[in-house]
């Protein structure tokens, strides 16, 4: 029996606060290894009523791309793991950019190619070798075609890329791995291009509940952490981490380069070895983070930068490998749903949205509080025909 997705979607309509968190500084992991999810095109009116502008995709998905023509969405696309020895071939590169961003780049907003998923982290030193002759040749393919301008070119590093982490005026990237990150910073410098990082305090909690404090990592009240070369206070394991790698950054003698969070979240769900996983950490995380990201407000050391972030994610996503936790980090169900209840609303008491042809006149039993601002619900009707 074939599945169809019907979508029952009301545009949604946002407070001023939310609508400006979400077109500065905050973006949204758009994750599809999955069996179960909506169309790209039900997606686009998902995103246009949460008025989500900026999106990450680990891929250069055609169906994503062309569902969001003029859409105004900002993309980073990626290339994957698998093409950084082809992409150090001029004549692949090239042809790489004339297939998948000049096709679209004209209708959809594409912004950025990060070249490469937590490469350095790996273990496959040949791949490693790879990462920067392949972000610099589809840069110079990028250059080419007039597009440098317009698009940057990056690769998201795991926070575990940092020998150490903490006091974040000690950051200090592993020695192992100097010689490739010094290469990359130089190639962001001259690009002007920003570095990259997936940070999740969750794995550090998950590790030593005993020793990292719950609060300290939900951005909850806690008594923080000072550096004592710096007498900085941290309130919250996050922004330490990107303070660390600030430093790190410095250490290797560059102080032009701005680092962004492409990851960062917390499951809704994991193993019973999970410490932490549950719908109301992810919650708390969610709001506190995007509470955060609306007052403007930069790191310790980075006062005056604001925080840049992609919530990881989406969707649940049903087919990804390893823990429990990998297939729970979405806010949202496939069939439209939040994964859990935001704010004090419950959203299961909302029922279903009207068809879109129907007339919807929206009031204040209809809203509820999304990351703490006011938000309508959203819904998607799933229909087996």
């Amino acid at each position: 029996m074939a599945t169809a997705f019907r979508v029952l979607l009301l545009l949604l309509t946002l407070s001023d606060s939310l609508v400006g968190t979400l077109g500065h500084g905050i973006g949204i992991n758009y994750g599809q290894i999955a069996n179960n999810l909506p169309s790209p095109s039900h997606v686009v009116y998902l995103l246009k009523s949460l008025n989500m502008s900026r999106v990450k995709l680990y891929d250069a998905d055609p169906n994503v791309l062309t569902a969001f023509a003029n859409s105004n969405v900002e993309f980073i696309i990626g290339l994957g793991n698998e093409y950084l020895e082809k992409m150090t071939d001029p004549v692949q590169a090239q042809t790489w950019i004339q297939q998948h961003v000049q096709p679209y780049i004209s209708q959809t907003k594409i912004t950025c190619i990060t070249v490469g998923n937590e490469i350095l982290t790996g273990t496959d030193t040949q791949l490693m070798s790879y990462l920067l002759p392949a972000m610099q040749g589809v840069y110079a393919s990028l250059a080419n075609l007039g597009l440098s301008k317009e698009v940057y070119v990056t690769t998201a590093h795991s926070i575990g890329i940092l020998g150490n982490s903490f006091p974040p005026s000690a950051g200090a990237f592993r020695q192992d791995l100097a010689v490739y990150i010094q290469r990359i910073l130089a190639f962001h410098s001259q690009t002007g291009s920003p570095f990259l990082v997936n940070a999740y305090p969750f794995f550090a909690y998950k590790d030593n509940p005993g020793q990292v404090s719950l609060e300290y990592v939900l951005f909850q009240p806690n008594p923080g952490m000072k550096d004592p070369a710096t007498n900085l206070k941290y309130d919250n394991m996050l922004y330490a981490q990107i303070d660390a790698v600030y430093t790190a950054i410095k250490a290797m003698g560059h102080t032009d380069i701005q680092v962004k969070v492409s990851e960062t979240g917390w499951p809704s769900k994991g193993d019973s070895n999970e410490v932490g996983a549950s719908a109301d950490n992810a919650r708390l995380y969610n709001t506190n983070l995007l509470n955060r990201i609306q007052q403007n407000q930069g790191t310790p050391a980075k006062p005056s930068v604001p925080v840049d972030i992609y919530v990881f994610a989406l969707f649940n996503e049903n087919l990804k490998f390893g823990p429990s936790s990998e297939r729970n980090y979405g806010l949202y169900y496939p069939n439209g749903t939040l994964v859990y209840d935001i704010g004090s609303v419950s959203l299961s008491s909302q029922g279903y949205l009207p068809l879109p042809h129907m007339e919807y006149s929206a009031s204040k039993e209809n809203v509820i509080s999304f990351f703490n601002i006011l938000l309508l619900p959203v819904t998607f009707l799933i229909c087996a025909l």
